[in-house]
């Protein structure tokens, strides 16, 4: 007689409990993701406000070079640009569709020197004194910055963070709940061979060891599972809007990778032994009542 084939069989309990783990760990690992990178994402935002200093008619062009390069030489200035009267004509023709020259016989509009701030100069004091100090120069005019708006977005900022702070703390008790109640219950089908292994003489350490072994692949394939859908949903956003690449700290992306994948597989374990062990110091009758 011929040798019979060994069937496989799919094991959907493992399966099972990859994929609710790791809907977990997706759901955790994207909302540290923003903590992490709420600090960059205020610091490109920052950096992307101007102030803007309007400079006389008439200055001359070594002049305005003078005031440049002391300004680039300030520890606030991330960068520094003079836009000519040409420059702002030019700008205003293209977004209005008319040459304000050809009915006012002139050009309207006034030189300025745009001044990109470093982050952390980017609030209502620091502005002030700025602004104060570049008034002194004798070719500046005047100076115009968003001071509500930077106000306002410091603000924002900081409710945020907060708010994701809160909300990635109640995540990680909402998760461990979770993991452990999907780990329990795939357990919880195999009660009986727990008591049947402790009957014949198996030590606590021999019943948990395949356990263990197995929920710690569990918590691989989940934090592989959730980091794939993670890099899914990152590259979608960044095909989307291609300037989210600024964004992306390496550090915490990382950190985050890591994060995910430790997790995904001390959670699996300590809830493993947790339930085994409430298991096996239970009696033969109590488990009929659970």
């Amino acid at each position: 007689m011929g040798k019979k084939k060994k069937k496989h069989t799919i094991d959907v309990q493992f399966i099972t409990a990859c994929i609710s783990t790791s809907l977990v760990l997706l759901l955790l690992g994207t909302v540290a993701f923003f903590v992490l990178t709420a600090n960059s994402l205020s610091v490109y935002v920052r950096e992307n406000l101007e102030l803007s200093a309007l400079v006389h008619d008439g200055t001359t062009p070594a002049e305005v070079d003078r005031v440049v390069k002391r300004i680039e030489a300030q520890p606030y200035a991330k960068e520094v640009r003079f836009i000519s009267k040409d420059e702002v004509l030019q700008q205003e023709t293209a977004l209005m569709g008319v040459d304000p020259t050809e009915f006012l016989g002139l050009n309207p509009y006034t030189a300025s020197i745009e001044i990109r701030l470093k982050a952390d100069y980017a609030n209502g004091d620091s502005l002030a004194w700025i602004g104060e100090r570049l008034r002194h120069e004798a070719c500046i005019s005047d100076i115009s910055y968003p001071s509500d708006l930077v106000n306002n977005l410091n603000g924002n900022i900081r409710k945020i963070s907060l708010v994701m702070l809160v909300l990635a703390l109640a995540l990680l008790l909402i998760s461990f709940a979770l993991i452990n109640n999907t780990i329990k219950l795939t357990i919880y089908s195999q009660r009986f061979l727990l008591h049947t292994m402790k009957l014949v003489g198996a030590g606590w350490s021999f019943i948990r060891r395949p356990f263990m072994v197995r929920n710690f692949w569990i918590g691989i394939a989940s934090g592989l599972l959730a980091l794939a859908m993670m890099a899914g949903g990152a590259y979608a956003l960044m095909h989307y809007e291609p300037r989210l690449v600024e964004l992306m700290d390496v550090k915490a992306v990382a950190l985050v990778a890591a994060g995910v994948m430790l997790f995904g597989v001390l959670i699996t374990m300590m809830c493993a032994r947790v339930s085994i062990n409430r298991f096996l110091r239970m009696k033969a009758g109590d488990l009929y009542y659970i």
